[in-house]
């Protein structure tokens, strides 16, 4: 197994591509927590890794909030004695809309949930990451962020961000041996953002509109983002730090 051993923190956990991500990891041998604002979700994800032979325990925490993220690196590394890396999953959106119909409240929102948090688990988890003699961070930002399309700008903007402050920590962090790396996924119907990305409900025809656009015909799967996560975070890729890597079947292209 690629990660035995590992201490991983996996944000927005408790469902869709997190857990995906999560019950991966896990079973690759990673020690996980699962960690997501809903706590029944969460606890029960958790379990089943652990039912099925995984390590994995469940935190609680708002990755808006400093004293929450701090208390989520803590517990990694008292339950596990050191912290490997951090999967910045947890993400929101605004409805798709015309930039002007978004209010300041759902702006501030995207970009502390997509933004804000990337800071406050650098800020928190990179002192334990270079008394742990390294690790890394994989953040999940979106092709939203690489070929923004009308109707999401100020979402499309904080994964921009994402990218670029990825690519920043890659530069500064290298010499401590910590990576930093970056995921751009194509929609995925199935999660909780769908609707809200499609602007209304997700007939099946405006997902053939939008499978349309995807070379290989067919929307991302949370395992297929997972995939993605497993080798960046693995000791294969210990010389790859600051990629944005796409996957997205060829939508950015």
């Amino acid at each position: 197994m690629r990660l035995t051993g590992k201490s991983i923190i996996v944000t927005g956990a408790a469902g869709g591509i997190g857990e995906g991500i999560a019950r991966r990891l896990a079973e690759e041998g990673a020690q996980v927590i699962v960690n997501d604002l809903m706590a029944e979700q969460g606890q029960a994800v958790a379990a089943s890794i652990r039912v099925s032979g995984g390590q994995a325990t469940f935190f609680e925490a708002d990755v808006t909030r400093s004293a929450d993220m701090k208390a989520l690196v803590e517990s990694a590394v008292q339950r596990h004695g050191k912290l490997d890396a951090v999967v910045n999953n947890a993400g929101w959106t605004h409805r798709n809309q015309p930039a002007l119909d978004v209010s300041e409240d759902e702006f501030d929102r995207c970009y502390a949930v997509n933004v804000k948090s990337i800071y406050l688990s650098t800020v928190h988890a990179v002192p334990h990451l270079r008394a742990n003699g390294g690790g890394s961070f994989i953040n999940i930002a979106s092709t939203a962020g690489v070929r923004p399309r009308p109707g999401l700008t100020w979402y499309n903007g904080s994964k921009g961000a994402v990218i670029t402050t990825s690519k920043s920590l890659a530069a500064e962090l290298g010499p401590d041996n910590i990576r930093v790396n970056c995921i751009n996924p194509v929609m995925n119907p199935t999660t909780g953002l769908g609707t809200a990305f499609a602007g209304g409900e997700l007939t099946e025809d405006r997902l053939a509109k939008f499978r349309a656009t995807i070379p290989l015909g067919r929307f991302s799967t949370a395992l297929d983002v997972a995939n993605a996560v497993l080798f960046l975070v693995s000791d294969d890729a210990a010389f790859i730090n600051g990629v944005c890597l796409e996957v997205d079947g060829g939508r950015c292209v």
